[in-house]
C-alpha cells in the first residue's frame, strides 16, 4: 500500500497458502486481500492458515496522549502535530527467522549474509520492494515521516501506509496493530466543535478523502492481526459501505463539466467495493463459509462500467472465476464447471485463464494427465509463469513423477530465484519433494536454505523450509 501497497504492486509470481507437516492436495483460492502476492490454484497444503493470536500487550502512547489538531487561522493549512512524532513508532527487532536455521545447519563461511539493520540510505524504492526489503522500507517510511512537514497530510498518511505495509510484511503484526492504533487515536482527535477552525480542518480531511483507502483497509486489518474473525469482517462490511455510498453520488452527477470526472472517480469507488467484496469472500472461505462466500461473489459476476449508459452489464471473468474456485473449494464439482464454462465466453478472458481453470477443475476431478496438459498450454504461452510450473510440479506428483517436479521446480529456481525463492508454497512443496525421493534430504534442503537466505528478503516464514531450528 502506496498500494504496498503502491509498493504492493510487486511483479513476483508468489503465493499466500498455508503450510502443514504432511502431504495432501487441496485447491486454494487466489487471496483477493489487495496484495503483491499471487496466488498458485493448486498447492500441497493441508489445512488452512490460521487466524493470528491475539497481540500481546504492547507499550506505546495511549491514544488520550493525542493532540488535536491545530490551526493559526481560519485560511491557514491545517496539520496534525502528532503524526510526525517519533514517539509514535516502535523499535523494529533485529531479528531473522532464518538466523537459527542458518546456525543449526550451514557452516558459518556458507553463511549468506542477511541484512537485520534495515539500512535504507542510498536505496531505490523500487529496488527495496522487488528485493522484499520490508525493513528497509518500514525504516524509510519512519524518518521521512518524522522530518516530514506537519501540514503535507496526503504524503505523511501515504508513507504511514507503507509503514504499517513494511510491518505487516514482517510480520510483526503487533507493532502494526499498536502504530495503527496510535495512528488513529490522532486522526479521530479533532473536537467536535463548529469553530471556523475545526470547519477548515474538516474540508482539508474531505479533499482527502479523510485518509488513502489503503489506509482503511489497514485498519481495519487490525481485527484480523488479533484474530478477530467477525470483527474484521464487520470493519471491511462498513467500509464497503462507504465505497457503495461514494459510488452512488458519482453516479448522480450529471453536469457536463464534471461528468468525465465523475465517471472516473465512479470506475474507482466500484473497483473498491469490487475489492473489499473479495476481502470479505476470503476471510469468509478461511472460516469455510463457502455459501455466504459465494452469495457475496455472485452479483458482481456482472459489473456495470460506467454510469449514466444504457449499455448492458458485463460479465466479469475474473469473479466467475472466483466464484469457481470456491465451488471447488465446497466439493461443488458441477457449479463450479458451470462459471468456468461462462468465463470462457467472457470478452476480457484471456487464454491463460482458460487453460488454468481447466487445469483446476481436472484436478478436482482427479484427471491429472488432463490437468498436466492444461499447464503445459499455459507454459507454452507464458514460459515464466512460475505459479503454472508449481502447479504443474504438483500434477507430477500426483502422478507419481517426484523426480520429474523435482527437476522441474530446480529449473524455475535457477531461472528466477528472487521470484520463486519468495513464495512460501514453492519452498514447502520442493522440500516435500526432496523429502519423498530420499531420506537424505537434509543436503539438499541445506542447499535450498543457503538459496533462500541469499533471495528471499525479509518476512518469510522459516517453517515453510521444514527444516528444525533447535
Amino acid at each position: 500500500m502506496i498500494d504496498n501497497e503502491k509498493a504492493e504492486d510487486q511483479t513476483q509470481s508468489t503465493i499466500d497458502t498455508s503450510l502443514s507437516e504432511e502431504t495432501t492436495f487441496a485447491q486454494s483460492v487466489p487471496s483477493p486481500v489487495p496484495d503483491p502476492v499471487t496466488t498458485l490454484p493448486i498447492t500441497i497444503v493441508d489445512k488452512p492458515t490460521p487466524a493470528p493470536p491475539t497481540p500481546e500487550p504492547q507499550s506505546y502512547p495511549p491514544a488520550h496522549s493525542a493532540q488535536p489538531a491545530s490551526v493559526s487561522a481560519p485560511n491557514s493549512s491545517p496539520y496534525f502535530p502528532r503524526l510526525t512524532a517519533a514517539s509514535m513508532f516502535l523499535p523494529i527487532p533485529n531479528t531473522d527467522p532464518l538466523s537459527p536455521l542458518l546456525t543449526k545447519h550451514v557452516p558459518p563461511e556458507q553463511r549468506p549474509r542477511r541484512d537485520v539493520t534495515g539500512e535504507w540510505t542510498g536505496r531505490e524504492m523500487h529496488e527495496m520492494v522487488m528485493s522484499n526489503s520490508w525493513r528497509a522500507l518500514a525504516r524509510m517510511a519512519r524518518d521521512l515521516i518524522v522530518a516530514s512537514d506537519p501540514e503535507d497530510l496526503s504524503r505523511i498518511l501515504d508513507l504511514w501506509s507503507l509503514r504499517l505495509s513494511a510491518l505487516a510484511r514482517l510480520r510483526l503484526t503487533n507493532q502494526a496493530s499498536a502504530e495503527c492504533t496510535n495512528l488513529f487515536a490522532v486522526l479521530n482527535a479533532i473536537p467536535p466543535t463548529s469553530s471556523a477552525a475545526n470547519l477548515v480542518l474538516a474540508a482539508r480531511l474531505s479533499a482527502l478523502s479523510a485518509y488513502p483507502f489503503e489506509l482503511s483497509v489497514l485498519r481495519a486489518r487490525v481485527h484480523y492481526w488479533a484474530g478477530d474473525a467477525r470483527g474484521y469482517i464487520d470493519a471491511l462490511a462498513g467500509l464497503l459501505a462507504g465505497c457503495k455510498a461514494k459510488a452512488r453520488a458519482e453516479g448522480k452527477i450529471e453536469s457536463d463539466g464534471a461528468l468525465a470526472t465523475a465517471e472516473a472517480n465512479f470506475s474507482m469507488w466500484l473497483e473498491r467495493s469490487a475489492r473489499v467484496c473479495l476481502m470479505i469472500a476470503s476471510q469468509l472461505v478461511e472460516m469455510k463459509d463457502y455459501h455466504a462466500a459465494i452469495t457475496l461473489l455472485t452479483p458482481l459476476c456482472t459489473q456495470q462500467l460506467s454510469p449514466n449508459t444504457d449499455e448492458p452489464p458485463v460479465q466479469s471473468s475474473a469473479i466467475h472465476s472466483a466464484v469457481a474456485r470456491i465451488y471447488l473449494l465446497s466439493g461443488n464439482i458441477s457449479k463450479a464447471a458451470e462459471h468456468f464454462e461462462i468465463v470462457t465466453s467472457c470478452a476480457d478472458v484471456q487464454a491463460g485463464t482458460i487453460a488454468t481453470n481447466t487445469a483446476l477443475l481436472c484436478s478436482a476431478s482427479g484427471d491429472w494427465p488432463r490437468a498436466e496438459a492444461a499447464l503445459r498450454e499455459v507454459l507454452e504461452q507464458d514460459p515464466h509463469n512460475y505459479t503454472a510450473m508449481n502447479n504443474l510440479a504438483v500434477t507430477l506428483l500426483a502422478q507419481g513423477r517426484v523426480r520429474d517436479g523435482i527437476g522441474l521446480l530446480e529449473s524455475a529456481m535457477r531461472a528466477s530465484p528472487a521470484s520463486v525463492l519468495s513464495a512460501e508454497p514453492f519452498i514447502f512443496n520442493l522440500s516435500t519433494l526432496y523429502e519423498l525421493r530420499s531420506s537424505t534430504a537434509i543436503d539438499k534442503k541445506r542447499e535450498l536454505l543457503i538459496e533462500v537466505a541469499r533471495w528471499s528478503g525479509d518476512g518469510l516464514r522459516a517453517a515453510c523450509l521444514k527444516m528444525p531450528s533447535s
